[in-house]
């Protein structure tokens, strides 16, 4: 049993399956769907410190090396792509729905990129509202405007 909840605490944390393989995963191995969503969901939400922490402590360090620039230029021009067009005309609910999208890579990771890129602050009674409002959302990507955001987010209260 311990070994189920390990794997259901693993798949919802990795990115490329998130709430989309841990929640299935526990349910598969008849788990109970209350403690499923709490533990799957709450896993989940982690992502979104560990990201933005990682940005705002290490990047700057990280960023001195070619290789890590070169990879993260990469990974931030492709979520910029994705999100520029979706966060400029529908701003947070742009985001929110692109990280619905029940697809890999479009979970708390990048939710979490695109909140950092497009200084969107984060806030944790929004973090937990929506966690508890929407099983299939990753919280990642709720947040409130900071005084210096830019026009994209300044339409949050």
């Amino acid at each position: 049993m311990f070994s189920d909840w390990f794997w259901a605490v693993f798949w919802s944390i990795v990115p490329v399956s998130e709430l989309r393989g841990g929640i299935p995963f526990a349910l598969s191995k008849e788990l109970n769907p209350f403690f499923v969503y709490l533990v799957c969901v709450g896993t989940n939400a982690l992502a979104f410190p560990i990201v933005y922490l990682f940005l705002e402590k290490l990047h700057p360090i990280f960023v001195k090396w070619r290789w890590y620039q070169s990879l993260f230029d990469k990974f931030v021009i492709r979520t910029r792509k994705k999100l520029e067009k979706q966060i400029e005309k529908y701003g947070f609910w742009g985001l929110l729905i692109f990280v619905m999208i029940p697809l890999p890579v479009t979970g708390a990771y990048t939710g979490s990129l695109a909140a950092w890129l497009f200084n969107l602050v984060p806030s944790f009674n929004t973090i937990t509202l929506l966690s508890l409002s929407f099983d299939n959302v990753d919280s990642s990507v709720t947040s409130t405007p900071d005084s210096n955001c830019n026009t994209i987010s300044s339409i949050w209260v």
